[in-house]
């Protein structure tokens, strides 16, 4: 070999390294999307503008989040249009717990076989199960005894939610029937007070201006909620039902690695700021960051769940 040959290979090889470092170096290069599947406004949708504008801040490029709303139980259009898009890092979705736990076990095409993988849970919503201050009982389990001979009215935001299969499952293990059940729009103090439900599943932070006039029989999260910490997580009362409504960060299955961990690096400092923690602090959410191999496992474990739970309202 002359040594012109092995100037040029060196060379070569040195321009394969350059060309790899300035591709790794390259993302994010262009405005990237954080997709949420509901209308703007709720804590999915608060908590993922935080991460977009600290990305943005971070790493100069724009950061947008865009609502595509649609299909609480499906097709999840927003998830779709991730799942269609390149797995680069440009589109990253923001999904609550149905997403990747049902959406390719419901005959959604785009979404089968499972299309995502998760970089991170960051999100518990505060569902709980309250009743009025009069109501003649005060925990899950006597409920279910005065539910046995009594008609008690269910309130709840529809049959599709992870709370509200929760709920009806709890029942079906207690021995006992809700008398009737509606979903509502709105699930707040006046629901309560008008009598239009004599127990609501709802979100903590519906029911904040009237907490000292209601009871918290129980949270539908996986640890208790700190604003009511009296009431029991529902994994306390049956563990057969220890799951919750959460929400995370997912892309694509063939993102590049590098490209994950910028976007988690960003997340996870975005979920531990004070104003994270604040909106936990006034609404009861849960505000946290778990890890992608932490995620997979609890997704794995919210499938089993879910299967079960699928068994009992069958």
């Amino acid at each position: 070999m002359t040594i012109k040959t092995k100037i040029s290979g060196a060379l070569a090889t040195a321009a394969v390294a350059l060309t790899a470092g300035a591709a790794m170096a390259e993302y994010p290069e262009k405005p990237v999307n954080f997709i949420v599947p509901w209308p703007p406004g709720d804590l999915e949708d608060v908590l993922t503008r935080m991460i977009a504008e600290d990305f943005q801040n971070k790493y100069g490029v724009a950061a947008a989040v865009v609502n595509k709303p649609g299909g609480g139980g499906g097709p999840f259009p927003g998830a779709i249009e991730v799942a269609n898009a390149p797995a680069d890092g440009y589109t990253i979705g923001s999904f609550v717990i149905g997403v990747p736990v049902m959406g390719h076990q419901i005959d959604i095409a785009p979404l089968t076989p499972a299309k995502f993988d998760p970089l991170g849970i960051f999100l518990t919503y505060p569902f709980v199960i309250a009743t009025s201050g009069d109501a003649p009982y005060s925990s899950m389990a006597e409920l279910a005894e005065y539910a046995k001979s009594n008609e008690v009215a269910l309130g709840h935001f529809g049959d599709v939610l992870t709370p509200t299969q929760v709920t009806k499952a709890f029942a079906k293990n207690a021995g006992f029937e809700w008398g009737s059940d509606a979903a509502f729009d709105a699930l707040d103090c006046n629901t309560l007070a008008s009598g239009d439900a004599d127990v609501i599943n709802t979100t903590l932070q519906l029911i904040l201006p009237c907490l000292d006039s209601v009871k918290v029989l129980t949270s539908i999260t996986d640890q208790r909620i700190p604003l009511v910490p009296d009431a029991p997580a529902i994994g306390e009362l049956d563990a057969d039902l220890n799951i919750a409504l959460w929400n995370g960060l997912f892309v694509t299955k063939d993102t590049p690695q590098d490209v994950r961990d910028k976007i988690v690096a960003v997340a996870k400092e975005s979920m531990m700021s004070e104003r994270a923690q604040t909106v936990a602090k006034e609404t009861g959410a849960l505000v946290y960051w778990q890890d992608a191999g932490d995620s997979a496992a609890r997704i794995e474990n919210d499938i089993a769940t879910m299967a079960r739970i699928g068994g009992l309202l069958e």
